[in-house]
């Protein structure tokens, strides 16, 4: 049960993003200050572990965040991971941050959140994945060791890279005295790789790119240029969306697709009105769906687009696709 408390400056805009902790949280306690800083692209929405008695469970409370604990002890791994995701989704959190989060999770919950959840690893990645890695970085006689950012994928460690930094190994170190300044180099590395993926996902481009895909992939559907912007219809046929990026310098990027009119439109500008807008010079018949304000909802942007070409496409080729879809 995530435990609500005072939330500290969740400015609209920013990313949400749950941090998974198993102990003291210093990367979390880390991601959190960086969060507070002016220009941050990020809100702490929730801080959950698999340890009830995490210490970094009782400064996240303290600082006002949103806290979960649950054993994995006589549960199953798929159940322990469903409990998690659902802690993370009722917060609201887009990414997962994993800051010493010691329990492999799932292969569907990895992918459900392939290049969403991101996690800091004590080495120079490829070398010494899993435990003991400043003890190996010695061993192996290293001039240098480190701590990597990177996306989590299924294999243990080995997601793409986001960021490095080096920690010079100098004569008589331990692997507990190497530990601690490499700890410093991530907190200095994790919160700067976290709003880079921020910053990367919300950049027009490959916002675009997202919508272009999801939009060509309806049949008979093309794309041209009105407007000034990206515009996707049927083929020598009516339009069904078009992509406004800083439209009438609006300042925002948005997908604009076809409703069934004002009702609907003041609807869904009452529900979320930071999100959905009445575009300009489009009418009743469309609303404006803001992609620039965190990672979008992908699977509700597709049902969206479908949507609207179902309301423009001819019937015969509207009742195919629902004759294959019931099939």
């Amino acid at each position: 049960m995530v435990e609500a408390a005072a939330a500290v400056g969740n400015a609209a805009g920013k990313a949400r993003v749950a941090v998974f902790i198993s102990g003291s949280g210093t990367n979390m306690a880390a991601l959190l200050y960086a969060s507070r800083l002016p220009g941050s692209a990020y809100d702490i929405a929730l801080v959950a572990s698999n340890n009830p008695e995490a210490g970094g469970l009782v400064l996240a409370e303290a600082e006002g965040i949103a806290t979960f604990g649950l054993s994995q002890k006589g549960m199953e791994r798929a159940d322990h991971d469903a409990a998690m995701e659902r802690a993370a989704l009722d917060a609201g959190a887009q990414y997962i941050a994993l800051a010493g989060y010691m329990r492999i999770l799932g292969e569907d919950f990895v992918r459900r959140w392939e290049g969403r959840m991101l996690n800091i690893h004590p080495s120079l990645l490829p070398k010494y994945t899993g435990l003991h890695t400043h003890e190996r970085a010695l061993q192996a006689g290293d001039s240098h060791a480190g701590c990597s950012v990177h996306l989590v994928t299924a294999a243990l460690d080995d997601g793409p890279i986001l960021g490095q930094a080096k920690v010079a190994i100098l004569p008589g170190d331990t692997p507990e005295t190497l530990a601690a300044r490499v700890l410093i180099a991530e907190h200095q590395l994790y919160s700067r790789c976290l709003a880079c993926l921020i910053a990367g996902h919300r950049s027009p481009e490959r916002l675009d790119d997202r919508v272009r895909e999801i939009a060509m992939s309806l049949p008979e559907t093309d794309e041209v240029l009105s407007h000034g912007m990206p515009c996707f219809g049927i083929i020598k046929g009516k339009k069904f969306a078009y992509i406004s990026r800083n439209h009438h310098g609006d300042g925002k990027t948005a997908l604009l697709v076809k409703i069934s009119g004002l009702d609907e439109q003041q609807q869904l500008i009452e529900i979320d009105p930071a999100r959905y807008y009445r575009p300009a010079y489009f009418g009743d018949g469309w609303i404006g769906i803001r992609l620039d304000l965190g990672e979008p909802d992908w699977v509700a942007i597709a049902g969206w687009l479908r949507k609207s070409w179902l309301a423009v496409a001819p019937k015969k080729l509207a009742m195919l696709i629902a004759a294959i879809d019931e099939f």
